[in-house]
């Protein structure tokens, strides 16, 4: 089976490449509307949905995955900064706290009438940082496509003190629950290369 990736990060891709998959990357292009009414994990789990299904129209014997991650801190979510200033005040206000990263996917093969929709909570303690520690971070330019204004697997990992949980959920796709799901739902084993 056909497994395309509806995203065109290059951290899940890298993710999925790291694990051996065999995968076709379709970019979804979705308007991610966050709706008041929602938990932050709904949120995340309806963007992937979306995007999942937006690629399985065009694809139904595909195997499509969706992903969609969300920082969240005292119950705010935070999605990627519109600009410098905006990443500033996120990493201000992530300093010396626990915040949560949250990703959803969704698995979806139309032809089968399969879906799986799920998510992954990690959590990250960041260290106490100077406002010249944020404004050299923030002049990697590494902020400004990664939901919360930090990527752990580049110049953020200097920022965080502690984390707790999956690392490449972190990252953007947690690789492990969705190669579970992959065994359960659609016999599919990542061992042998998907």
């Amino acid at each position: 089976m056909n497994i395309i990736l509806a995203s065109n990060s290059p951290r899940r891709r890298e993710i999925l490449e790291n694990a051996k998959v065999r995968f076709s990357v379709k970019g979804s292009h979705i308007n991610e509307i966050i709706k008041d009414n929602e938990s932050p994990e709904e949120t995340v789990m309806r963007l992937a949905y979306e995007k999942a299904l937006d690629i399985s129209k065009d694809n139904k014997d595909a195997l499509v995955i969706g992903a969609d991650t969300i920082v969240v801190i005292n119950d705010t979510i935070l999605g990627k900064p519109k600009d410098e200033q905006q990443a500033y005040d996120m990493i201000k206000l992530l300093s010396g706290k626990t915040h949560y990263v949250i990703t959803g996917f969704a698995l979806i093969n139309l032809s089968l009438d399969k879906k799986v929709i799920d998510h992954q909570i990690s959590k990250v303690t960041f260290k106490e940082l100077s406002n010249d520690c944020i404004k050299d971070y923030i002049q990697t330019k590494e902020s400004l496509d990664k939901a919360g204004a930090y990527g752990i697997q580049g110049y953020g990992a200097l920022l965080v003190n502690n984390i707790e949980g999956d690392y490449f959920n972190i990252v953007g796709l947690p690789i492990s629950k969705i190669s579970d799901c992959l065994k359960d739902h659609f016999d599919i084993n990542l061992f042998y290369g998907g």
